[in-house]
């Protein structure tokens, strides 16, 4: 005879509750920290807004009130205004002109200049890497007078190149040490890899270098275009016709008979020109190349197989 038990029930036992982490409270680093994180965005912000809500200010609020205070009404006359008064779409157009050229010979004869200092090498390379470097700290104002006689005597003066030249000039000594830098950590034996396969130095840089220094390329492009879009001093001097105007030169066309502004005007076409500067899709500058990367996987797995094999 077989006697069956019943299965008896096990009673669960309570999981313990994990203990709880006590707060720390705020440290003083931390408080400061989010103060001064609090008071850079206030004095980065603050200026936009102010410029904003002034741009849609009455003239005569503006004038015989508290500038700093909030609008009492709000009117859009003052940015037909700034279109009466001066030729807001010729000077972003000129802006745009003299801020691309400059830019491609920027980032054409920067990623040259240090592919050959950095990648070929050559003797006295570093002298001249030094000499680019020194053009860093020489001030603009000492090329202006002999630009002007030597613009003047071959027939640039009032042209864009006027303005794309020197300015690209003083762009370049930052480009090459920016791309010069990057370089430097693109293996020697990527190049070597190349070189075994046929390549030539003109076919190593555009299958190699050129690829690898995208995000080198944004990085300069977004550090000279703030110089260059907001460059007075060049356009003041070269350029004398208004067509040729750019957008900080055509700002003073708000500035009236003895010195008088229209500040409501010139607030709109302000706010306008950071409006349209700010539609212009851009990138984040990142890392560059990380270890390990390769630019050219089959003509580097090729020749570094080659060199193996001998």
């Amino acid at each position: 005879m077989i006697t069956k038990y019943a299965p008896t029930a096990v009673a669960a036992r309570p999981t313990p509750e994990p203990p709880r982490k006590r707060r720390k409270p705020p440290s003083v680093h931390h408080a400061l920290s989010t103060a001064l994180v609090a008071v850079l965005a206030v004095v980065q912000v603050y200026p936009l807004v102010w410029l904003f809500l002034t741009s849609v200010r009455d003239e005569r609020d503006f004038a015989t009130g508290n500038p700093f205070a909030l609008p009492t009404t709000i009117t859009f006359d003052n940015f037909s205004r700034a279109f009466e008064r001066g030729d807001i779409w010729g000077n972003i157009l000129n802006s745009l002109i003299v801020t691309a050229g400059a830019n491609v010979l920027i980032v054409l004869l920067g990623m040259m200049a240090a592919y050959a200092l950095q990648a070929l090498g050559f003797r006295f390379s570093g002298f001249v890497r030094g000499l680019f470097l020194i053009g860093i700290i020489v001030p603009v104002q000492i090329a202006l007078v002999p630009l002007f006689i030597d613009y003047s005597t071959v027939g640039l003066l009032d042209t864009h190149l006027s303005m794309i030249i020197p300015l690209a000039a003083f762009g370049l000594p930052m480009s090459v040490y920016l791309f010069s830098s990057f370089y430097e950590y693109i293996p020697r034996e990527m190049y070597e890899a190349a070189s075994l396969d046929g390549a030539g130095p003109y076919r190593i840089f555009a299958r190699i270098t050129l690829p690898l220094s995208v995000n080198t390329v944004v990085t300069v492009v977004l550090v000279n275009s703030i110089f260059i879009w907001n460059d007075f001093i060049f356009a003041n001097t070269f350029v004398l016709s208004e067509e040729l105007k750019t957008v900080p030169l055509g700002l003073q066309n708000f500035i009236g008979a003895m010195g008088k502004t229209d500040w409501t005007a010139t607030f709109a076409a302000v706010c306008h020109d950071h409006a349209l500067a700010a539609g212009v899709p851009g990138a984040e500058p990142g890392d560059d190349l990380r270890p390990g990367e390769r630019g050219d996987e089959g003509m580097s797995e090729r020749g570094v197989g080659r060199r193996r094999a001998r």
